[in-house]
C-alpha cells in the first residue's frame, strides 16, 4: 500500500523488508580519514570569503576615515563653519517664510539628494527633489521665491546642473555640496550668471581618491561624506525650527513617521493615560493592627502583595510605589515619616486630576509646559512624586499614576 504525502509517494516498511537496498559488489571503499579540507569546497569558500571580507573592510574602513576626514575641515576650517551656520539660518528662514528646501542632483548624488529629502520631511523641514532635465522639461516651475537650493555634485561640474544654473531665479538661495574646498574651483560657483553673494560652497572632500582607494571610481566614499553632511544640516535645522517644549524634533520625528517598525514604537505615545493607571479599587489595604499605629513594615508588606507596588491606607489615602522604595526603617510609623518629598500618604485632595482620555504623549507635554513657562505654582504641585488622578466619566477618581511614569525618571531629576 503506498501513501501519497507532501506531493511524495511512499511506501511503508514491512518487517520483511530490508532498511536499505542491497550493495552492489566491487564498490570501491572510502578513506576512513577526511581529505585534505583545503581541496573542500569549504576550503575554498574559506579563502574566497576571507579575501571578499577583507575588501569589504577596507571599504568601510576608507568612508571611516572620510568621515574623519571631515569633521577635521568643519571643525579647523572658519570657512567650512561659516557656510555650515549660513546654510542652517538659510534652511530656517525658508521654512520660517512657508518656503521649501530644493535638492537636485544626477547618478548617485541624485539618490543620495532624495534620501536627504525623505530625512529633511521627517524631521519636519520641507522638501522635495528635482530632476534637473525634467527642471529644464516644466519642472521649474516648483520653485518659488522663498525657497532654497541645494545641489549635490561631487565634481562640481555635472552637466546637467550647469545647464540648470543659469535657468534658477538669482534671488533663490543656492548651496552647492561638492568635493571642491574653495568656491574658486567649483565651475557651479563661478558661473558669472549667478550672484555669488546669494550662494554658497557646502564642502564635502575625501582624503583619497576613490580610483585610488578601491581601483574605481564608483561614488562610494563621496556619497557617504555627502549624506553624512546632510544630515547634520536636516537636525540642526530640526533643532531650530522645534525648540518649544511640546512640539521637539523627536516629537515631529514621531508624528511623521506612523509606519513601520519605528511606527510601531511611536504607537505607545498615543495610549490613553487610563491604560497605564493602577484602578483604585485593585490597591492592596492596610488591615489596622488591633493595639498599634501603621508602621512602615505593614506599607512594605502590603506593597509587595499590591499591583504595581502601590498601598492604600483608605479609600482617599495611597502610597506610591517609589515612596515604598524609600523607606528604609520599617520601625517608623508611617505618620511620622517625612522627607525632601513630603509625607509619605497623599490625600485625595493632593492627586492632580488628569481625564482618562488623555493620551500619555499630551499629559507629558502638559506636564512639561507648565513646568517651563515659569510658573511657580506649576513647579510646586508638579514636583516628584506627584500623583496624578484618574478622572473617569463621572468626574470620580478611579485610577492613579506617578508623576515618572509619564515624564520619566531623568526630566523628574530635573523638576
Amino acid at each position: 500500500m503506498t501513501t501519497l504525502n507532501d506531493g511524495f509517494l511512499l511506501t511503508p516498511l514491512t518487517p520483511s523488508m530490508p532498511i536499505c537496498p542491497p550493495t552492489t559488489d566491487n564498490i570501491e571503499s572510502l578513506p576512513i580519514t577526511p581529505p585534505d579540507s583545503a581541496g573542500t569546497f569549504a576550503g575554498k569558500c574559506s579563502r574566497i570569503n576571507s579575501k571578499s571580507v577583507k575588501k569589504a573592510l577596507h571599504v568601510i574602513s576608507t568612508e571611516r576615515d572620510a568621515l574623519t576626514h571631515l569633521e577635521n575641515l568643519y571643525t579647523t576650517s572658519t570657512a567650512a563653519q561659516r557656510a555650515l551656520s549660513e546654510s542652517i539660518s538659510i534652511i530656517l528662514a525658508s521654512q520660517l517664510g512657508h518656503g521649501k528646501v530644493i535638492f537636485t542632483g544626477v547618478g548617485k548624488s541624485g539618490w543620495i539628494a532624495q534620501k536627504l529629502v525623505a530625512t529633511f520631511n521627517s524631521v519636519g523641514i520641507v522638501a522635495m527633489f528635482l530632476h534637473p532635465t525634467e527642471a529644464l522639461h516644466g519642472d521649474l516651475g516648483v520653485i518659488r521665491p522663498n525657497d532654497a537650493i541645494i545641489m549635490i555634485t561631487f565634481s562640481g561640474k555635472t552637466q546637467e546642473l550647469l545647464t540648470l544654473l543659469p535657468h534658477i531665479p538669482s534671488y533663490v538661495p543656492l548651496m552647492v555640496m561638492t568635493s571642491h574646498v574653495v568656491p574658486q574651483t567649483c565651475p557651479l560657483l563661478t558661473n558669472s550668471r549667478r550672484e555669488r553673494s546669494n550662494s554658497i560652497l557646502l564642502p564635502a572632500p575625501i582624503h583619497i581618491s576613490e580610483k585610488e582607494a578601491f581601483g574605481l571610481s564608483a561614488p562610494t566614499a563621496s556619497t557617504t561624506v555627502a549624506l553624512a553632511l546632510g544630515d547634520g544640516i536636516a537636525l540642526a535645522v530640526a533643532d531650530r525650527m522645534h525648540a518649544e517644549p511640546d512640539r521637539m524634533p523627536a516629537d515631529v520625528f514621531n508624528m511623521n513617521h506612523p509606519g513601520g517598525a519605528i511606527g510601531i514604537a511611536n504607537s505607545h505615545a498615543a495610549r490613553k493615560i487610563s491604560d497605564i493607571a493602577v484602578q483604585i479599587d485593585d490597591i492592596h489595604t492596610i488591615l489596622p493592627s488591633a493595639g498599634r499605629e501603621t508602621k512602615c513594615f505593614d506599607v512594605l508588606l502590603s506593597a509587595v502583595r499590591s499591583p504595581k507596588g502601590w498601598v492604600r491606607l483608605s479609600q482617599d489615602h495611597v502610597i506610591a510605589p517609589r515612596r515604598c522604595q524609600r523607606l528604609v526603617d520599617p520601625d517608623i510609623l508611617v505618620k511620622d515619616f517625612t522627607d525632601e518629598r513630603g509625607p509619605l500618604v497623599v490625600e485625595r485632595t493632593d492627586w492632580i486630576s488628569v481625564l482618562g482620555d488623555c493620551t500619555i504623549q499630551e499629559c507629558k507635554e502638559w506636564i512639561i509646559r507648565m513646568r517651563t513657562e515659569g510658573n511657580a505654582r506649576g513647579r510646586q504641585f508638579l514636583r516628584p512624586g506627584t500623583i496624578l488622578g484618574i478622572v473617569d466619566g463621572y468626574s470620580q477618581k478611579s485610577g492613579v499614576v506617578e508623576i515618572e511614569d509619564i515624564v520619566g525618571e531623568d526630566f523628574c531629576g530635573t523638576l
